[in-house]
């Protein structure tokens, strides 16, 4: 255990900083509004930029965590990674800003289904869905770091300066990782728990077009590509974009408190997500428990959105509850896994964490395309400000895609957390 979580921790580095990357653009629109002159739409498809490639990136990554193994996929991603920070960091127009961030999102896309292969090679099955919630736990320490501390290495150095220095943060983990990871147990003299491939390097591996069609054939892929999406497009639409600009609105508060608040949400999240894989492994049950945290989210985002003038003695609490209820999307990746053959482990976690990141790919720029139809034409220092009925709009797309979320998960067939495909 201890070992596994000492090879497990490199790559919970690299997905730490990929999702400092994911949230960041939210602490700084106005740095890149104003520097890029740019307007919400544009804002929301920089920002996507990363979700673009990242999306695109996951059924690759999926096979070639099968044929390859985590640690070279690891390695390259973070190497990658430090060269796409360069670029952002250095871009004097939004065609080079946008060219970082794509290279960005896709190197960092390898991190999470190289967790999840790592946790099916260095963990007991009955840990892997435990193990899966906390690396979104890890994720969401990295979302915290661009809440209130980025906003205020940003006040003091420039978000330049900042996005300069997680280039070198990732050198060093594609260098740990490739020193201290292993692909299995038995290379650092340990048991294996999961099928590791022959000597002979006979064990079928399936190909990039045929893995895909195969994990498609079970329904409960399909489902559980569109369903997870609903709820981490709402969490990463607003608490990676959209949120800090429309608290300071809503709320009356400044861009440090309103990162604060969006902080509070991620950090529920990540407590959500170990919580619910833990629980949803001791009870032996996946699809009861991710209805009723996806059924909770939907009454929380409902209020978030909906409720006018809510005060922040009751936005709190609500935002509190509604990130800890989202942890539930952590159950998708144990229940899909158990829903196909296991040499189709890394392939189709690719392919769910495709959909998990469709939601923000496609809200975050929907929504910044809605508050640019709807703008006033108010600006101050040079960026625009929108209005609440605006932001409410935007973010009742976000109601939608969830609200259908949990409608599918009634048609999802229950696991049992037990292979019922071998």
């Amino acid at each position: 255990m201890t070992a596994g979580l000492f090879v497990w921790g490199f790559g919970a580095a690299f997905y730490l900083l990929g999702f400092f990357h994911r949230v960041a653009p939210a602490v700084i629109t106005g740095e890149l509004m104003r520097d890029f002159q740019i307007n919400a739409s544009s804002l929301g498809n920089l920002s996507a930029f990363y979700f673009y490639s990242y999306v695109a990136m996951q059924i690759p990554t999926g096979i070639l965590a099968d044929r390859w193994g985590p640690r070279l996929l690891l390695t390259l991603g973070a190497s990658i990674a430090a060269v796409g920070a360069v670029m952002f960091a250095a871009a004097s127009g939004i065609v080079w800003a946008g060219a970082g961030r794509l290279l960005i999102g896709g190197s960092v896309a390898v991190a999470f289904v190289g967790l999840l292969k790592m946790a099916t090679n260095w963990f007991a099955p009955h840990r892997f869905a435990l193990v899966s919630g906390f690396a979104l736990t890890v994720g969401i320490v990295g979302a915290i770091f661009a809440g209130t501390p980025l906003r205020i290495f940003v006040d003091h150095f420039g978000w330049r300066t900042v996005v300069y220095s997680s280039a070198i943060v990732s050198i060093f983990i594609g260098i740990g990782t490739w020193v201290f990871v292993r692909d299995f147990p038995h290379e650092k003299g340990f048991k294996d728990f999961s099928t590791m491939p022959s000597a002979s390097g006979e064990t079928k591996k399936p190909g990039v077009i045929s893995g895909v069609i195969q994990v498609f054939k079970y329904p409960n892929t399909l489902l559980l590509f569109i369903i997870p999406g609903g709820v981490a497009g709402c969490v990463l639409t607003f608490a990676g974009l959209w949120g800090v600009p429309y608290l300071t609105v809503s709320q009356g508060v400044s861009q440090e408190g309103a990162a604060m608040l969006t902080s509070i949400l991620l950090v529920a999240w990540a407590v959500g997500g170990p919580f619910f894989g833990w629980f949803s492994d001791r009870s032996g049950n996946r699809k009861k428990l991710f209805i009723l945290g996806c059924g909770i989210s939907v009454v929380g985002w409902s209020a978030i959105i909906l409720i006018n003038e809510i005060s922040m003695m009751l936005l709190v609490p609500v935002l509190i509850i509604t990130g800890f209820s989202s942890g539930s999307m952590m159950i998708c990746f144990a229940f899909v896994k158990e829903s196909v053959p296991t040499r189709l482990s890394g392939t189709v976690s690719g392919v769910i964490n495709m959909g998990v990141m469709a939601g923000p790919m496609v809200l975050q720029p929907l929504v910044g395309w809605v508050l640019d139809r709807m703008w006033a034409g108010e600006m101050a220092e040079g960026v625009r400000i929108y209005g609440l009925d605006a932001y409410r709009c935007g973010f009742s797309l976000m109601l939608v895609w969830i609200a259908g979320s949990f409608i599918l998960l009634f048609f999802t067939r229950e696991t049992g957390c037990r292979q019922v495909v071998p």
